[in-house]
Order: structure tokens, then C-alpha cells, then sequence
């Protein structure tokens, strides 16, 4: 996508559309930020609008976008904290008005939706950002420059583990589950699709273009006509010969402690001279240092990472902030970059479709890789 930007060099006006859940992670970003000016905020609850505003007294709410756009209130870029299912619409439409866009992942379910959005973006020279808080998390990122500085030797491998669990953690509004179970009904189930974007961005994130997928994606009825998207096994292989793989499993009794989504989450990565582990993310299931790395017979522990997964979607989104100021550099994930990551999903459910077989993800046209 051609663009021309022009950076900000005063505070980024900003709204938030979408009040929900997620707005209590992404808008740490923007708290005591000399980079930006919340201007209002979007929500179709009333309640919300109420509840929120008393984070932002000065700004302006409304139930809906077309209300905004109508009210005269300037705006620089929007942060799209909507349902999955109108993302679609709802970008456009925000593009449409001339707004920069920060979009919760994942960024849409088929790719022809996907080149629409990109397509909205360009006619109207304005910048699409998917955001992505995982690569953001602490513990990860050293991970990632373990892995480049050649302490572990040569890669061999390495694989992440999640384990989906029914207990504990904050509480989650009907009405985001509600959604989820809609998108379910689409085949994007909450496990492969929508945390799964976080854990198939890591992997390219890591790595970088993949070649090849095999996948078998599982279903456990949890409640009648509810089926949840695990056991599943997926694995892969990357354009440079690395091999990983992601194992999925569901655990709905188990308790886990957590501050916010009760997942368990670990990543490993394999290299001829050593091992470098992430042992939890979202959740606080194991109790021990969140980075641990074995090299030339040592274990080194990392205690003082910021392993508050909270934190990485204040680092994004300052992330996202400064970039409209400085205009340079990646933006993690420009509109592009998603698509790759749609793309792997997209893949997975290809294989799996097909008994899983290997599926290149760049080979899905537009009209096989709808719902």
C-alpha cells in the first residue's frame, strides 16, 4: 500500500469506538501521554459512555460513529475496540471519515474482507495498524533477542503449549461472548482464531514467512450447541527450514490464577546449544521466573521482567502513539503484515479441513479462504 504521512507534531487527537472489556487494557497506552488527547469516546451503551468518561471528563461521548462524525469534533485516529464480526463495516466506515486506524486483532475473517479494508485505507491515505500486544510482552521480546544473539546456537526448533482453562480470572460481559459464540458460528473458533492470532503472530513474529501448515483442529462441546476449538495440534514450517508446532488444550474445570483471561501459555525454543522458555503469559500458572534460559550447562532465570501481561497492550499502543508522531519504523502490524497472519489462520483451517495436509498459506485465493 502507497501512502503518504505527514507525522503529527502536536498531541494525536484520539476516540475510542468500542467501550467494552478490551478498552481496560488498550487505554493504558493513553493515560498521562503527552502524545495524545482523548477527544471521545463511542459506545451504543449508554452505561458505558457514563462509566468511561470519567477517565476522559473532557471529552465528548456518543452512541454511535455516524454521531461523531457529524458532531464537528476533530479527530486524528481512532482506537477500534469492536466486536470481531463488524469490523469489517466498522473500519471502512472510520476510514471513510478520514480517521487513522488502530484495530484490535483479529483483523478480519476472510481475505477478501481483509483487501477490502486495505483498499478503504489506501483511497483514503490513511494508515490501518493491527495491533498486536504479544510481541510487546517483556518476556517475549528477550526471548526473541536470545534467540538473535546466537546463545542458543542454531535454531532446532521450538513449539508453544496453551492450555484453555474454565476457572478464574476477570469477569467477561455476556455480551463479549455473545459475539465470540456468533463468530464461532462462522468457524472461528475462540481458540484457533481469536487468541490464536496472538500465537501465530509470535511464530512469524520469531521466524518470518511460513511455507508450509498441517493442522487438526479438534471441538469439545462445553454447553448444548457450544463447542469449543480444542484439542488441537498445528504445526509448521517456516521459509527458512525451521519447524514449529502449537498444541491446544482445553481444561474447563481447571483453575488458574490470573488477572485477566485464564490461559496458560508457554513457548519454547530449541537451538543446538541450549533452550530458552516463556512459562506463562496472560495467566500465572507456573510459578517461576517468566523467562528461563539453558546454555553451555547453565540455567539463567529472569526475575524482573515486566511479566504483567497488561502491560504489553500499554507498550503497543504507545507504540502506535509515537509512530504518528515519527512516522518511521514498523508499525507491528501495519494492514499488510495482518494479512500474513490471516493468511496462517487461514492455512490452519485449510489443513485441517482437508485431513491435514501441508497448505502454503500463500496459496489461499480470495474466494477459498472465506468462512
Amino acid at each position: 500500500m502507497t501512502l503518504t504521512f505527514t507525522p503529527y507534531d502536536r498531541p494525536v487527537r484520539a476516540a475510542f469506538v468500542g467501550l467494552g472489556r478490551i478498552y481496560d487494557l488498550n487505554v493504558r497506552a493513553y493515560v498521562d501521554n503527552p502524545d495524545v488527547e482523548v477527544v471521545a469516546l463511542v459506545d451504543p451503551s449508554q452505561e458505558r459512555r457514563a462509566q468511561r468518561q470519567a477517565d476522559w471528563p473532557d471529552a465528548r461521548t456518543f452512541a454511535s460513529t455516524a454521531e461523531l462524525s457529524a458532531s464537528g469534533v476533530e479527530v486524528d485516529a481512532v482506537e477500534a475496540l469492536l466486536p470481531i464480526p463488524l469490523h469489517v463495516e466498522g473500519v471502512i466506515e472510520l476510514l471513510n471519515n478520514g480517521w487513522h486506524v488502530n484495530l484490535q486483532k483479529p483483523m478480519c475473517n476472510d481475505l477478501e474482507s481483509a483487501q477490502k479494508m486495505l483498499e478503504a485505507a489506501e483511497a483514503n491515505n490513511r494508515v490501518l495498524r493491527v495491533m498486536e500486544n504479544y510481541i510487546f510482552y517483556q518476556p517475549l521480546r528477550k526471548l526473541k533477542e536470545t534467540v538473535e544473539s546466537g546463545q542458543l546456537g542454531e535454531v532446532s526448533g521450538y513449539h508453544m503449549k496453551m492450555v484453555g482453562s474454565g476457572q478464574g480470572g476477570w469477569d467477561v460481559p455476556a455480551s463479549s461472548w455473545a459475539w465470540q459464540f456468533q463468530q464461532m458460528q462462522h468457524g472461528r473458533g475462540i481458540l484457533v482464531f481469536d487468541d490464536g492470532w496472538h500465537k501465530l503472530a509470535t511464530a512469524l513474529w520469531l521466524f518470518g514467512p511460513i511455507r508450509e501448515v498441517r493442522a487438526w483442529v479438534g471441538s469439545t462441546e462445553i454447553l448444548p450447541e457450544i463447542k469449543i476449538d480444542a484439542p488441537t495440534t498445528i504445526a509448521w514450517e517456516h521459509d527458512n527450514g525451521i519447524r514449529g508446532v502449537w498444541d491446544i488444550t482445553l481444561a474447563p474445570s481447571m483453575y488458574l490464577r490470573s488477572d485477566y483471561y485464564t490461559n496458560d501459555e508457554r513457548w519454547e525454543v530449541t537451538g543446538q546449544r541450549g533452550y530458552a522458555r516463556v512459562n506463562r503469559c496472560t495467566g500465572r500458572g507456573i510459578q517461576q521466573p517468566s523467562l528461563e534460559v539453558y546454555a553451555e550447562g547453565e540455567m539463567r532465570s529472569y526475575h524482573a521482567l515486566d511479566d504483567d501481561w497488561g502491560s504489553s497492550f500499554r507498550d503497543s499502543g504507545r507504540h502506535w502513539l509515537r509512530w504518528l508522531h515519527e512516522g518511521d519504523g514498523p508499525l507491528l502490524w501495519s494492514g499488510d503484515e495482518a494479512v500474513d497472519v490471516l493468511r496462517f489462520a487461514l492455512a490452519v483451517y485449510a489443513s485441517s479441513a482437508a485431513g491435514g495436509i501441508g497448505v502454503d498459506p500463500r496459496s489461499l485465493e480470495l474466494e477459498v479462504a472465506g468462512p
